[in-house]
């Protein structure tokens, strides 16, 4: 079966939902749609016109280094540089197996090009529910989703989509999915 990609939420399109066999995948990109009215995309990483000028301003100052720690101050510099632009978040992804548990996927790279994932799955047998919750934040209430995992009498909470934080109709959307998908009772044999 090939993989389906859908969009279900035509005000949210950076959220997908693959359904591959036997498991989906819900997934958040990091870009947004502008809020004026335009669906302008506003992307939360990517290349800039100082990107462009990193280059040539080391060009231009090799030459003119003197000593062997300015050396040594560009090149950790240039090394700072380069691994911050690696490690942009360009996707989350909760994917849903049902029997077997939860993965919670954080994906980093250069933009278009993963370079870098975390994952973390937790077991059907210690996954005790997936909660939409809030929190304070400043001034504003920031809407999270988590899975309950309970393993050796201690309970714990795992964010999904903790670096991008979603919309509410996403985290709904995917709370309901992946209830319906876990937490359904298993079909009896007759």
């Amino acid at each position: 079966m090939p993989v389906q990609r859908t969009r279900p939420l035509q005000d949210y399109p950076q959220f997908s939902v693959y359904h591959y066999e036997g498991r989906r995948e819900y997934r958040v990109e990091n870009w947004r749609l502008a809020r004026d009215g335009s669906r302008r995309i506003i992307k939360s990483y990517g290349w800039t016109w100082f990107d462009l000028a990193v280059p040539v301003l080391v060009a231009v100052l090799w030459p003119k280094l003197t000593t062997r720690t300015h050396y040594i101050v560009l090149l950790i510099s240039l090394a700072c540089y380069i691994y911050t632009k690696c490690t942009q978040i360009l996707w989350e992804s909760v994917h849903a197996v049902p029997y077997m548990g939860i993965q919670l996927e954080t994906h980093r790279g250069l933009p278009n090009i993963p370079l870098f994932v975390s994952r973390r799955f937790i077991p059907a047998i210690y996954l005790r529910d997936v909660i939409i919750s809030e929190a304070l934040r400043g001034w504003t209430v920031r809407y999270y989703l988590a899975a309950i995992q309970e393993e050796d009498g201690r309970t714990t909470l795992q964010v999904a989509y903790e670096n991008i934080l979603p919309y509410f109709p996403v985290l709904l959307h995917v709370y309901r999915d992946v209830h319906a998908v876990m937490f359904t009772p298993m079909d009896s044999p007759s």
